[in-house]
C-alpha cells in the first residue's frame, strides 16, 4: 500500500459547454443527514482531518464529467477551505483565518483548482491557488506533499493537471537552474530493460534508490501527458512500448509508465496492496483504487483497451469497497468509468453517479444517461495505426480535457493538521 493510499485506509478512508449538455432535470438524490460537528455542504460522514478538500473536489470532478451540478452550499464549502495565501490545507476550521500552523497541502489545493476549472466557477480562487502552486515549486522542478517537503512523483503529477487545467504553460514553470516538472518526474522513473521498467517510483530513499509503485506510475503517467485526473474517454492507439534512454520526451516516459501498468494488470486484472501491519493475513489484497488509478492513466494514453480487464474486475468487485469508502472511493470509480467509455450509471449494476449524488448536499442538477457510455465495453484495439502526439511541454494543458482521475486516496496523514 502506497503512503497515498495508506491514509485513504485509515480514513476508510470542463466546464461543459451548455449547447452540447442535454437537457437538467431536478436532482432526485436526498441530502444525507450530516453527522454531528461535520459541516452541512461537505461530502462523506466520515472524518475529513486528512481528505475533507480531497474528498470533496474528486466528487466534483467525478460530478461535472456526468453532468451533475453541486449545490451551491457544496461549492462554498470548498471555496471557504482555501487560505488567503490560495493555498488549501487537507481541512481545517473554516471560522477562524489560516496561520502559521495551518498546513498547506499541494495535493489538496491541486485537487481543488481542478474542481473549481470544471465547475467554472470563482476562477479567482483558481488564480490564487495557481499563483501558492507556483510559488512552492521545489528546486528539482517538482512538488512535495507539503511546501518545502522533497518532490515526489504523485504530488508532482496532481499539481501539473491543476496548472495545465488552468491553462499555465507548463514549459513556463523552470527554476533558476533550468529543471522543469518533468525534469522532476524523470527522476522517479526507472529505466527499460530491468526489472518493473517504465514504472515510476514515489520517490527514492534514503539511498536513492528507486522502488516501483504503481500509484506514483499511475499519477506519473498523467503528469508526463500534461492531463488532470477527469480524463475523457478516446479511442486506443498503439500497444505502449518501453523507451529506452537518458533524454526521454514527457510523452515517452509517459508511455513507459503504461508499459509497466498494462503488464501489471495483464494477468488478474487488479493491483494488490501489502497487507497492514499486524494484519494476521498476509497475503497481498486486491487494492481496488490504485487499480482505478491505473485504468485513468491508461486511457489517458491512449490504451484504453489495456485497462478492459480491470475495468470488468471493478465492476464485479468493487461495488463494496466504493460505498463503505465514501466519496472519494466512489467519484474515483467514476473517473474510471468514464475515462474508458464505461457507463458510471450501471457499473457492474450499480448507479455510481446516484451513490455520489446521495453523499452530499442534493445536487442543483443532474441528467441521464450517461455522457460517454457506449453499447459496448472497451475492445482491443491494438492493432489501429495512430500516435498520440501529446506533449505537455509545447501546451498540452492549453487544451480541452482536465483530464483525473485518480483518487490519489493514500494520504500523508501524519505531516497533516
Amino acid at each position: 500500500m502506497t503512503v497515498r493510499r495508506r491514509a485513504a485506509a485509515l480514513a476508510i478512508t470542463a466546464v461543459l459547454c451548455t449547447a452540447a449538455a442535454p437537457t437538467a432535470v431536478a436532482a432526485p438524490s436526498p441530502s444525507p443527514s450530516p453527522s454531528a460537528g461535520l459541516p452541512a455542504g461537505l461530502y462523506g460522514t466520515k472524518d475529513p482531518t486528512y481528505d475533507g478538500v480531497w474528498r470533496q473536489s474528486l466528487s466534483f470532478l467525478a460530478q461535472r464529467i456526468e453532468l451533475v451540478t453541486p449545490a451551491a452550499s457544496a461549492v462554498d464549502w470548498l471555496v471557504g477551505q482555501q487560505c488567503d495565501s490560495g493555498a488549501f490545507a487537507s481541512y481545517r476550521d473554516a471560522s477562524a483565518p489560516c496561520d502559521d500552523k495551518t498546513v498547506a497541502d499541494t495535493n489538496a489545493t491541486g485537487a481543488a483548482v481542478q474542481a473549481l476549472m470544471e465547475l467554472g466557477t470563482h476562477r479567482p480562487a483558481v488564480d490564487n491557488g495557481v499563483s501558492w502552486l507556483k510559488s512552492v515549486q521545489n528546486a528539482d522542478g517538482g512538488w512535495g506533499y507539503n511546501p518545502g517537503s522533497p518532490s515526489d512523483a504523485n504530488s508532482t503529477g496532481v499539481v501539473i493537471g491543476a496548472l495545465a487545467r488552468a491553462g499555465v504553460p507548463l514549459a513556463d514553470l523552470t527554476t533558476d537552474d533550468g529543471k522543469t516538472p518533468y525534469t522532476a518526474l524523470r527522476s522517479f522513473a526507472l529505466p527499460c530493460g530491468g526489472e518493473d521498467g517504465g514504472a515510476f517510483a514515489y520517490q527514492p530513499d534514503k539511498d536513492g534508490k528507486l522502488t516501483a509503485n504503481a500509484d506514483a506510475t499511475a499519477a506519473a503517467v498523467l503528469g508526463a501527458m500534461g492531463k488532470g485526473m477527469a480524463a475523457g474517454n478516446s479511442n486506443a492507439v498503439k500497444d505502449p512500448v518501453c523507451h529506452k534512454g537518458t533524454d526521454l520526451t514527457p510523452e515517452q516516459s509517459a508511455q513507459n509508465g503504461a508499459f509497466y501498468l498494462a503488464g501489471a494488470l495483464a494477468g488478474s486484472g487488479h493491483l494488490d496492496s501489502p497487507p497492514m501491519p499486524g494484519a494476521e493475513d498476509s497475503a497481498p489484497q486486491p487494492d481496488f483504487g490504485n487499480t482505478a488509478d491505473a485504468v485513468v492513466a491508461l486511457a489517458a494514453s491512449g490504451h484504453k483497451d489495456k485497462a478492459a480487464k480491470a475495468v470488468a474486475y471493478l465492476e464485479k468487485n468493487a461495488g463494496g469497497w466504493a460505498k463503505e469508502g465514501g466519496p472519494a472511493a466512489t467519484a474515483q470509480l467514476v473517473l474510471a468509468a468514464h475515462a474508458t467509455g464505461t457507463d458510471a450509471r450501471d457499473f457492474g449494476g450499480v448507479d455510481l453517479v446516484r451513490q455520489l449524488n446521495a453523499q452530499g448536499p442534493a445536487p442543483a442538477a443532474t441528467a441521464a444517461p450517461s455522457p460517454t457510455a457506449t453499447d459496448t465495453k472497451p475492445k482491443d484495439t491494438s492493432s489501429d495505426d495512430g500516435g498520440l502526439g501529446v506533449w505537455w511541454l509545447v501546451g498540452i494543458g492549453l487544451a480541452f480535457g482536465a483530464g483525473i482521475g485518480f483518487l490519489l486516496s493514500g494520504r500523508r496523514k501524519n505531516q497533516q493538521l
